[in-house]
């Protein structure tokens, strides 16, 4: 190493001696600037070459030391000098020979040393078992249509979809995927999950529950605790909160205080009593969590447009809560039939007021083909009655041969002709 440094240093003596002091004194400053440049590119090929010979093993100190001290005066000259003339600035050649930093010889052993590294190939084939070593995370996607491109990042959802949440349903649901990406499973999912339990959901419907309301998931558990007391407070046995929570899952993302208000209304609107007004509810639970617009339209027409007394109106509902929530057009629609074409009279109707969740359509046919048959008769007082209940709700067979006295074929061919 130090007789390449000295080899060096003899080559930068001759420029430094030789050549500068045969230039004419107009001509110095140029020579400077030219000298300059080339003193800084032999720097740069000299500290390349130390690099190439010594980059696996580190340059000892003292070389690296001796090298700071020759070119020490090169970092040191007067820059005034230098900067005094950049136009027309003469050719300089020097001497090859003299340009030459190291010998040939050098160089090979340099190229002999560089061919020893083994460099591996991007393109160079890898065997099976190299390439499943290779680890290679997906970044996260910043921005998706879909949860399908953040399952395999996210422990949370790789979790949710095993317990049986349906993502796909979520992802079409405004603001829920943000909130699904957010919240930690151990944190802030297991302990709903073990409230849920606690309350009676089963297993096999958390994810079905999680589906329908993942907004429980940002829920204060204090508080839906003192939600669910509140329901035991009000009676509801242990039983019917987890019929009512699992068949309305919005259930418990309603306060204290809106729970208590929707339950005055309906007992304030229908007249009942607490024990009724708590099996209505029971009955059909998502009358707390829907909206009163429809209840209270469909109270409005019952007795306004249909003809029902209130309290026919209170037996009807406690009977066939649905009524309440029923689409207004079909409650219409099914009375006109049943009253003003049938025949059938409101008290009649009061006392089986399942026909209100029957299908028109169902109603119709067999209606028509009692008519056909001459069996149409819905007046208890007199033979062959068929009450309404039986109508609406009997399978085929029973209809055709205990009401009708046909065939079930008879009935689907007379159907045919409608």
């Amino acid at each position: 190493m130090f007789l390449v440094v000295c080899q060096i240093s003899r080559r930068f003596s001759l420029l430094n001696t030789s050549n500068f002091a045969q230039f004419p004194r107009g001509l110095r400053h140029s020579a400077a600037l030219s000298q300059r440049f080339e003193r800084k590119n032999e720097t740069v090929a000299l500290r390349q070459l130390l690099g190439h010979l010594y980059g696996p093993e580190r340059t000892t100190w003292s070389s690296v030391m001796l090298l700071r001290r020759h070119f020490a005066h090169l970092n040191t000259e007067d820059d005034t000098a230098v900067m005094s003339s950049e136009q027309n600035l003469p050719s300089i050649k020097l001497d090859p020979q003299e340009n030459q930093v190291l010998p040939s010889t050098n160089l090979d052993a340099l190229s002999e040393d560089l061919e020893g590294a083994t460099l591996q190939s991007p393109l160079e084939e890898i065997t099976e078992n190299e390439a499943a070593q290779i680890a290679a995370d997906l970044p996260i996607p910043p921005d998706s249509f879909t949860l399908r491109d953040y399952v395999d990042q996210s422990e949370t959802l790789k979790k949710l979809v095993f317990l049986g949440v349906d993502l796909s349903k979520l992802e079409k649901r405004p603001n829920v995927a943000t909130l699904l990406l957010k919240v930690d499973f151990e944190k802030d999912v297991t302990p709903i999950l073990l409230f849920l339990k606690d309350v009676g959901v089963e297993d096999d419907h958390l994810g079905a529950f999680l589906t329908r309301n993942p907004f429980i998931l940002n829920e204060d558990l204090e508080n839906l605790q003192k939600r669910v007391s509140y329901l035991r407070k009000k009676e509801f046995n242990k039983e019917a909160v987890a019929r009512m929570v699992a068949k309305a899952p919005y259930l418990l993302n309603f306060s204290v205080e809106r729970l208590d208000n929707r339950l005055g209304f309906f007992q304030r609107e229908l007249g009942l009593s607490t024990e009724k007004t708590r099996d209505l509810i029971i009955r059909l639970p998502r009358l707390i969590t829907g909206s009163l617009e429809p209840v209270r339209e469909n109270l409005k027409v019952c007795e306004i447009e249909l003809g029902f007394k209130k309290n026919e109106i209170q037996h009807i509902a406690t009977k066939v809560p649905k009524m309440l929530s029923a689409n207004k057009k079909k409650l219409t629609e099914t009375f006109d039939y049943v009253h003003n074409i049938m025949g059938i009279p409101h008290h009649l109707i009061v006392k089986f007021p399942q026909v209100f969740n029957s299908k028109l359509l169902k109603i119709k046919e067999r209606h028509l083909f009692l008519k056909f048959l001459g069996r149409a008769v819905y007046d208890p007082t007199k033979p062959n009655y068929v009450s309404l209940d039986k109508l609406t709700s009997s399978p085929d067979e029973i209809f055709c041969v205990e009401f009708a006295k046909a065939s079930v074929q008879d009935y689907e061919q007379f159907l045919k002709t409608l």
